[in-house]
This record gives structure tokens, C-alpha cells and sequence, in this order.
């Protein structure tokens, strides 16, 4: 009975360890990361190469799982205070300090090995990724509201990472598919900032444009959808390079766009949080819709 006992339970510290992994790495904010990346990279692409995307796909979740295992290293204390996160591995006291440090780094360091297979570029930019996330946007985070301005570098670079990838060329091309997730990254994340804006809070962390769940802030959400809207269609004009996009889609992508500024809009009517909890859903559909868009158009003659 004893050795059934202590099966189980070895069983349970393992599943739980593994669970604990997965939220120190985000796996499943790393799964949107790698999906952006392949997008870019079939946009990019004259040939798929399969190795290429193995590559990009693991050095993409190292990237990703690097980044936030040294955000909730330094974070720890903050983490502690909030509801959302309290329950962490390392505020919770499951997990050690130096074994995450142990994943940060080690992540870092496959991550930029894996992606330099690929090539010297994308690597750089991986880099880049990881160091602009660390060391500007999480100490930012409790100072000023531009955290986010800052955090929409990192967080747009796996779009164009994926052309770069395809290409080892930055140019106009990937330049396009980055302002599209920049753009795009402001509603979505001031969205969130204002569902969490309680529990935010008491981390020390105030993310709004204003500081607050007020009008002027549903209102720059408005504005930066509609710069989201007019570059996600940029490449239909044809001065976007090699970078197409056909008329029939670009109809397509507006409608998403219009479909996500319908919600923007309802935010800056009702200023509640269910407005804002379903414009970051409508967010996450129209960044996974247009990117299959750009990508079947491509291949799919509209």
C-alpha cells in the first residue's frame, strides 16, 4: 500500500513540477510567439524548409520562455502581492530563485544557439528580443505608463523574426509585419491593463496611458486600432516591397480590424471591464486571423 502511496505521489510531484516549468516559461503565450514566427516565416519563404522551422519554432520558445522566466525572477516580491500571480512557482515557494535563473539562462542560451543555425539575423533579433524584455520593459513596468510603448518592440519582433528568417534580410518587408504587431500590441495589453487594473495595482504596476479606466484611455485605444488598421493594409498599396497583399484580402483583414474597433468602441461607451475583457479577446483573434490571412494569400489566389 506504502509503494502504491509513494508512486502516486512522486507521480503528483512530477505532474506539478512540469506544471510549474510550464508557467515559469509561459508555454502557452510561447505557442502565439512561435505561431507569429512561422507565419513570418512563410511569408518570407520561396522554399519551406522544414529544418528552418524546427529551428525557429524551438529557438522561438526559448526566446519566449528566457524572457519571462528572468520577468518573474525579478518580479518575484511584486508577484507575491498580486492574485493573479501569487500562485507562481517562485512566489508561491515552489520553485528556487537559482533553479529559474538556472532556465533563464539556459533558455537564453539555446535560444540564441537555435537561431543562429538559422541565421546570424535572426538570432541578433532574438537577442535583442530577450534583452529589450528583461532589462527596459519589466523594470519600466512600476516607474511610468511608456512601459508599454517599450514592451511593443520585443513583442512585435516574432512576426518580422520569421521573414528574417526565410530571408537573413531586414528590409521593408519584415519593417511591415513589425508596425502591424506594434500597432497592435497597445489595445491589446491597455485591455488587459484595464481588466487587471485592481490587481495591477497593488503590485505597483499601472500600465493605462492615463493611469486610469477613463475615457482618454479608451480613446487611445481607438486611436492606435486604427493605426493597427491602415498598416495591417499597407501592403496592398504595393509599397511594401516584396510584401503583397491582394485586394480581396486586404478587404478581409479591414474587416477584422473593423470588427476589433467595434469592441474598442463599446470600451470607450461603457468603460467597464466585460468591454475591455472582449476587446483582448476580439485582440487575440484579429492578430491569429490576419496572420492566417497574409499567410492564404499567399498561397490561395483570392
Amino acid at each position: 500500500m506504502k509503494s502504491v502511496l509513494s508512486v502516486v505521489s512522486k507521480s503528483s510531484s512530477f505532474t506539478l513540477a512540469i506544471d510549474d516549468f510550464k508557467q515559469l516559461t509561459k508555454v502557452g503565450l510561447a505557442a502565439s510567439v512561435v505561431f507569429s514566427s512561422i507565419a513570418g516565416y512563410f511569408l518570407g519563404a520561396d522554399e519551406i524548409s522544414f529544418t528552418t522551422l524546427f529551428l525557429l519554432g524551438f529557438g522561438g520558445y526559448f526566446m519566449v520562455g528566457a524572457s519571462n522566466a528572468f520577468n518573474q525572477i525579478i518580479e518575484k516580491d511584486l508577484d507575491a502581492l498580486m492574485k493573479r500571480t501569487q500562485n507562481r512557482p517562485i512566489p508561491s515557494g515552489r520553485m528556487s530563485v537559482s533553479y529559474a535563473m538556472m532556465v533563464a539562462v539556459s533558455f537564453t542560451i539555446m535560444g540564441i544557439i537555435t537561431l543562429y543555425y538559422v541565421n546570424p539575423k535572426t538570432a541578433m533579433f532574438g537577442a535583442l528580443s530577450i534583452f529589450l524584455y528583461t532589462m527596459v520593459y519589466t523594470p519600466l513596468k512600476t516607474k511610468t505608463p511608456l512601459a508599454v510603448f517599450v514592451g511593443a518592440f520585443p513583442g512585435a519582433i516574432p512576426f518580422m523574426l520569421g521573414w528574417v528568417a526565410a530571408t537573413n534580410d531586414f528590409g521593408v518587408e519584415p519593417g511591415a509585419l513589425f508596425m502591424i504587431q506594434f500597432f497592435w500590441q497597445f489595445p491589446h495589453f491597455w485591455a488587459i491593463g484595464w481588466v487587471l487594473y485592481d490587481d495591477y495595482k497593488k503590485g505597483g504596476f499601472n500600465l493605462l496611458p492615463t493611469g486610469k479606466r477613463d475615457k482618454g484611455t479608451a480613446m487611445q485605444i481607438i486611436m492606435y486600432t486604427i493605426w493597427m488598421m491602415i498598416v495591417a493594409v499597407l501592403p496592398a498599396t504595393g509599397v511594401t516591397g516584396a510584401l503583397h497583399l491582394s485586394i480581396v484580402a486586404a478587404v478581409l483583414v479591414t474587416a477584422a480590424g473593423i470588427g476589433m474597433l467595434i469592441f474598442a468602441f463599446k470600451l470607450f461607451h461603457n468603460k467597464d471591464s466585460k468591454s475591455a475583457r472582449n476587446l483582448m479577446l476580439a485582440s487575440v483573434v484579429y492578430i491569429t486571423l490576419i496572420q492566417i490571412i497574409f499567410v492564404a494569400d499567399k498561397f490561395i489566389s483570392f
